[in-house]
């Protein structure tokens, strides 16, 4: 009697076991698509925070200096 008691054990525990992964696997199934679009919101929005902070810089080192004087005129001529 005691052997069944115990097989009976094992099997409400396989049953909860069983029923418990199906249950997350639902809950994972749901909201993994969730999950990764809130990733890849949040990691969009810190590349353009730090392109847009970057952008700046990078141009104001790429641009030559302005000149601060300029020299005569071209002369034009009609054909």
């Amino acid at each position: 009697m005691q052997v069944q008691k115990l097989f009976n054990a094992m099997a409400v525990a396989s049953f909860v076991m069983s029923g418990g992964l199906v249950a997350a696997s639902a809950v994972a199934f749901v909201r993994i698509p969730e999950i990764i679009e809130n990733y890849t919101a949040d990691m969009i929005g810190n590349i353009t925070g730090n392109v847009t902070e970057m952008i700046p810089t990078q141009i104001d080192q790429s641009m030559p200096e302005l000149p601060t004087s300029t020299g005569p005129a071209v002369p034009f001529k009609l054909p």
